[in-house]
């Protein structure tokens, strides 16, 4: 009897320790295991390179068909191999339960399609935008959702560097101000800046390296988590975030780094938070959202190198929470590239490499979000 007692009050006081560990975390995550439903018409996905949510929070998902084996896409081949598969279009927007909805994308005339794609962006008016970081992508496209080409910005052709104002280095991420209707480009694979542009017309507007100083293209070397902050970004600059408040603005990853460094519109330097510093692999920022409530007070941070997505205080960049590990069943990682957040507080993820696949987790909690606008 008295040790039965005992070990009740061991497990009690085993809960009651781990309450506060788990108060800590304010926002929790669970994998829908069944989305997205299958693709029709033999269809699949290749390395996933882009999420985006757009007003209706649809998922636009931006895939990468050359990158299917020849044992994936053998239904393809002349003569087909086997019954499945065939490459899906890149790019893939799916309802809310998984289904879908519509898909479009390839090269066509009057615009350069990316050797390989990279990143897609659907702005407050409703517009997509998309990225390459192929050899020879130094270009960012504007289509309207049914995929009517609008706006190509830079060229493709022989790379140049940083101060070059006319195309892009291989581009990773961009994102469009609604306040301003400019587009913030993290550019990227070749350059070492953010760059900004008319959304409507192209025009080159201003741009800037790491701290706020001059892009430069100079040889850094292997990261080392011990030595000083690097003066510039290194490859990839790979995403870039514009947050609604007035006071602290940009939010750029600074991926091999292992940091964040935040900026305000103008360039103007504010501060960096780094994360998960001792990572050397492929660096551990690779992907920022904002969590949409009305203060964004939360960052999401995918990591493709740790392969988890974490909750990030947005003031201090202190890690709240996390979810996610290496592995290939649903709710674990290969390669997490990008994330997005709907106006329900749900994560979708996208993985490259040999992960080529998009997930979705479940918002599980309590909490007033931000109604997303609906484009005009």
């Amino acid at each position: 009897m008295v040790r039965d007692l005992l070990r009740r009050a061991a497990a009690v006081a085993a809960i009651a320790c781990a309450l506060p560990a788990l108060a800590a975390e304010p926002l929790r995550f669970e994998v829908d295991p069944a989305w997205p439903r299958p693709l029709p018409n033999d269809w699949i996905m290749g390395q996933a390179s882009g999420v985006a949510v757009d007003a209706q929070d649809n998922v636009w998902v931006v895939q990468r068909p050359r990158t299917l084996t020849d044992d994936e896409k053998a239904a393809s081949l002349d003569p087909p191999r086997t019954r499945c598969c065939k490459p899906a279009p890149p790019v893939l927007v799916f309802d809310q339960a998984g289904t879908l909805i519509r898909s479009w994308g390839g090269p066509g005339q009057g615009y350069d399609w990316p050797q390989n794609e990279h990143g897609i962006h659907i702005d407050h008016k409703g517009f997509v935008w998309l990225a390459g970081n192929g050899e020879a992508d130094g270009q960012i496209l504007k289509f309207t959702q049914d995929g009517r080409f609008v706006l190509q910005i830079g060229k493709q052709g022989p790379q140049t560097d940083s101060r070059d104002t006319t195309r892009l280095g291989r581009p990773a991420g961009m994102m469009v101000d609604p306040e301003t209707n400019e587009l913030y480009v993290a550019d990227g694979y070749y350059n070492h800046r953010i760059i900004v542009f008319d959304a409507e017309t192209g025009a080159f507007k201003r741009m800037w390296g790491a701290y706020g100083r001059p892009p430069t293209d100079e040889k850094l070397g292997a990261f080392d988590p011990a030595a000083e902050p690097a003066q510039q970004f290194r490859n990839p600059v790979h995403c870039v975030q514009v947050a609604r408040d007035g006071l602290v603005y940009v939010y750029v990853c600074d991926r091999t780094n292992n940091r964040i460094q935040v900026f305000r519109k103008d360039g103007s330097f504010v501060k960096e938070m780094f994360v998960e510093k001792a990572t050397r692999a492929n660096g551990s920022v690779w992907e920022l959202a904002l969590w949409p409530d009305e203060r964004e007070s939360y960052i999401l941070n995918a990591d493709g190198a740790n392969n988890e997505v974490r909750t990030l205080s947005r003031d201090t960049g202190e890690v709240l929470g996390r979810f996610g590990r290496n592995g290939r069943m649903a709710g674990d990682f290969h390669w997490v590239h990008n994330l997005a957040v709907d106006s329900r507080g749900n994560v979708f993820t996208t993985e490259v490499d040999t992960g080529k696949r998009a997930q979705k987790f479940l918002f599980r909690g309590d909490m007033v979000l931000r109604k997303r606008a609906a484009a005009p």
